[in-house]
């Protein structure tokens, strides 16, 4: 459905893009992320036009991005383009109009986009009256308005609260169940591992791993991580060499990578003698292997992982 080849953007002297490529499958949530200066707005100006690559192409639907594409694509952006003086309907109407839509095809996709986000109800109120997570949905709706294939949301849920960003990921998931495919760019860990399929992490404008979660996690070899405190961390440190650990220090946790299923008996049994202070298990996490690959950035070669639907595009 996109298709992005070898994208390279500088902005000066200063590389954005590094020969970025991607292949999104139809009816796929793709997660694309990374931190802020990633380099996934950049991207995602270049896909709708905005910007122009310095070299690389852009597929989308099977035809090269530009005017010919544009009635595929629905965006999302950071910050909501809504005329907060007219009424939810009426920012609608405006759209539809720009999209060439009839009167009455215009009409109908406002009633069933209004209804699909739950603001039907809400139609004739401005939105400066509408809460922040209201607008949200209001922007995805103006996204859908005029049937597109690929819809593009680049951090959609930041600065909402926990709830508003629960109503916006169900209605992100009904655009999978549309058959709609979806680019979600963001920064959260919890926002991809709920709803993406496939992942890119994305630092400094390369493209450091892809792959499914399953594929992702895979990059480390653990059963579980396991973090403890200690008033002799080199003990510790020490400890978890002999028994073949990898260390690591995540936010000033001190953890170590345990390949076997062990219970928490074995665990404390493997560091006898070492001063515990408390000992804590958890699961290998989206954001334990970001921290790993993004430490291979000064590598020649980037970190690579291929799932079932297919590795780099």
């Amino acid at each position: 459905m996109l298709i992005l080849d070898r994208l390279c953007k500088h902005y000066g002297s200063k590389p954005v893009l590094q020969d970025l490529s991607l292949a999104l499958q139809p009816g796929e949530i793709y997660g694309l992320l990374g931190p802020n200066g990633a380099g996934k707005t950049t991207t995602i100006n270049i896909i709708c036009g905005l910007l122009q690559a310095d070299s690389g192409t852009v597929m989308i639907d099977g035809k090269p991005a530009g005017h010919s594409t544009k009635r595929a694509v629905g965006i999302v952006p950071q910050s909501n383009l809504l005329y907060t003086s007219l009424t939810c309907r009426d920012n609608l109407a405006f759209l539809g109009r720009l999209y060439g839509l009839s009167r009455q095809e215009c009409r109908q996709r406002i009633e069933v986009c209004l209804e699909a986000v739950d603001l039907l109800s809400q139609k004739y109120t401005p939105v400066e009256r509408l809460s922040g997570g209201m607008q949200r949905r209001l922007s995805l709706a103006a996204a859908m308005l005029h049937r597109p294939r690929l819809v593009i949301l680049d951090e959609p849920t930041t600065g909402l609260d926990i709830e508003a960003r629960h109503d916006l990921w169900q209605l992100i998931r009904q655009f999978k169940a549309m058959g709609v495919t979806v680019l979600l760019t963001t920064h959260l860990f919890d926002e991809v591992e709920r709803l993406c399929q496939r992942v890119g992490i994305l630092r400094e404008g390369q493209l450091l791993a892809e792959g499914t979660l399953g594929d992702l996690r895979s990059q480390i070899p653990a059963h579980e991580i396991v973090t403890i405190e200690t008033a002799d961390p080199e003990q510790a440190i020490a400890r978890a060499r002999h028994l073949g650990y990898t260390h690591r220090n995540y936010g000033g946790d001190l953890a170590f990578w345990v390949p076997d299923k062990l219970t928490l008996k074995d665990l404390l049994d493997r560091f006898d003698g070492v001063p515990l202070d408390s000992i804590a298990r958890h699961p290998v996490k989206l954001e334990h292997v970001y921290l790993e690959v993004t430490r291979q950035l000064g590598a020649d070669t980037p970190v690579q992982v291929a799932g079932p639907l297919g590795g780099r595009g």
